[in-house]
């Protein structure tokens, strides 16, 4: 069992990181400065190299700071079996049109609308799990996906003062939704296919995240060049980039990497307030810092709803004391 000074460390964690990453990629792309505004596209292949070296640098440490050890890891576990590495070219490349749609959503979406609706991720997954993986859920846990699917369509519900407000603002709203809706269906279908790939193996998860960032390098250098490579051409593919980029890049290449490290310490209950108050947090510092989120009690309904849903989600229904038979 973890101590509760452990568990408490990784709900900090995780309400830093997913509310840090929120907040600073919207202010990035709604930040108005002078020349061009950086590239998503290579914001997410900066992001893949430095998954890559950190995930070098754990295996590194995981073998003693040995060069040698590290040497031969990576040419027995890489190269020497192409079929196993090139199992993680298809989630990689998931991960990789996900990564890049979040900018796209973030660049439309206030935060908090944006966090509450991709908490539809949890449907996604739980769907996947069931067809992929074979799993069962519970009473509770598909009474928590209906009232998920009845608080995201609150969240978005069309308001008044929001049509008054932001008309000319219709289309971008339709188009960030778009983003979140197919990076629910990418991330749930990711996850579940790389959770299968990892109890299949026995493989490291640093070397199979080596694996995946490989490929997603080659994916999103490929993706820059084809949508972005004429600007890139013209000013280089760090135009643009300051200080909250790097943040940025560097709060979504490691994020992943430490939420993976700490959820282990954390269970579903945890993990449920972890994401309640990461929705409070982007709603209030996206109504009061970056003022560009008007709340209404429509969206409030949602988002309890929504908070309602992944707490129920994690329920489990405690054992019977006599149970009827052995």
């Amino acid at each position: 069992m973890a101590s509760p000074r452990l568990k408490y460390l990784s709900l900090g964690v995780l309400v830093f990181q997913t509310t840090s990453l929120v907040l600073t990629m919207r202010y990035s792309r709604t930040l108005q400065a002078e020349g061009p505004r950086y590239l998503a596209s290579s914001a997410v292949v900066v992001a893949e190299v430095m998954k890559i070296l950190t995930c070098v640098l754990l295996v590194f440490k995981e073998h003693s700071y040995s060069m040698r050890a590290l040497n031969s890891v990576l040419r027995q576990e890489i190269i020497h079996k192409p079929v196993e590495t090139l199992k993680l070219a298809i989630p990689s490349g998931i991960y990789t049109l996900q990564n890049n749609l979040l900018y796209v959503a973030l660049s439309n979406l206030d935060a908090a609308t944006y966090q509450v609706t991709y908490q539809l991720k949890i449907l996604t997954t739980a769907l996947f799990s069931v067809s992929m993986l074979g799993r069962r859920l519970g009473v509770y846990q598909w009474l928590s996906l209906l009232i998920l699917m009845a608080g995201v369509a609150l969240v978005q519900w069309p308001s008044d003062s929001a049509s008054e407000k932001e008309a000319p603002s219709a289309g971008s709203q339709f188009v960030g939704l778009a983003a979140v809706l197919v990076a629910c269906f990418s991330s749930g279908f990711a996850g579940v296919y790389f959770e299968k790939i990892l109890k299949e193996s026995k493989q490291s998860v640093w070397v199979r995240n080596i694996q995946l960032g490989m490929f997603g390098l080659v994916f999103g250098l490929f993706g820059m060049m084809a949508y972005d490579g004429e600007r890139v051409r013209e000013s280089g593919m760090f135009q643009g980039y300051n200080t909250i980029t790097w943040t940025v890049v560097a709060l979504q290449a490691l994020g992943g990497l430490v939420i993976a490290a700490v959820i282990k310490y954390a269970d579903n209950i945890l993990k449920g307030f972890a994401t309640s108050l990461s929705i409070i947090l982007s709603t209030l510092i996206s109504y009061f810092l970056l003022q560009d989120f008007d709340p209404t009690s429509v969206f409030f309904l949602g988002a309890v709803l929504v908070i309602a849903a992944t707490f129920l989600y994690g329920y489990e229904g405690k054992p019977s004391p006599n149970p009827s038979r052995a």
